[in-house]
């Protein structure tokens, strides 16, 4: 086990997902709404970037901005704002790590250990795809998927299904608890939860 955690880094790539429309947002691109003193991809970005070996971002529009962070912004290759699953299979078709790691743009909390956790445990169980647990609930967005999965995402997506929990479940699956960090999901769908996560954080620094 203490091998393959050194080569961790090595084996994931990070997918930011920041393809979605917020509609609950007015249709502003969430990934660059201001959270203190910058954008919130910028938060995401630095506590995701120290735990892979690569990092992508998908977004749909904007992507000259989003450049700026990576040079790899991937669009949904399935047709426009087909969903988070479509974003995570248009990664996987760019991926050459075993394993992909998924986020969304809107959770700047992001756990600093998120990739070593579900890396391990997804070695543990053997497992094709590990999903974070807030110990509560799964949160189907944080997701290690292993690169072998695209052709079975490609599939579901082809049978107009964008569920990814449904996804999921088709395969070997395991959770992965961190319970002692339910903060690290917390995200910003509407104005108003980014002013009460704001008053509740510093994101200054």
């Amino acid at each position: 086990m203490q091998q393959h955690m050194h080569m961790l880094k090595d084996d994931i790539t990070g997918l930011i997902l920041a393809g979605g429309r917020a509609r609950r947002m007015g249709g502003i691109d969430k990934g660059l709404v201001e959270l203190g003193s910058k954008p919130m991809i910028s938060h995401v970005l630095e506590r995701l970037t120290p735990q892979v070996g690569r990092v992508m971002i998908n977004a749909n529009r904007n992507l000259d901005t989003y450049q700026e962070w990576t040079q790899t912004v991937i669009r949904d290759s399935t047709g426009e704002y087909d969903g988070p699953l479509a974003g995570m299979a248009s990664g996987l078709e760019v991926t050459t790590t075993r394993y992909m790691l998924t986020c969304p743009c809107d959770s700047p909390l992001l756990a600093d250990d998120l990739a070593v956790r579900m890396y391990k445990r997804s070695l543990e169980s053997k497992a094709e795809v590990a999903v974070a647990s807030d110990g509560c609930r799964l949160h189907p967005v944080f997701l290690l998927i292993h690169r072998n999965l695209l052709p079975s995402i490609l599939a579901f997506l082809e049978t107009g299904e964008r569920k990814i929990d449904k996804w999921f479940e088709q395969h070997n699956f395991c959770v992965v608890d961190f319970a002692d960090k339910p903060e690290s999901f917390l995200n910003v769908n509407t104005l108003f939860e980014k002013q009460e996560l704001a008053s509740r954080f510093d994101f200054n620094d």
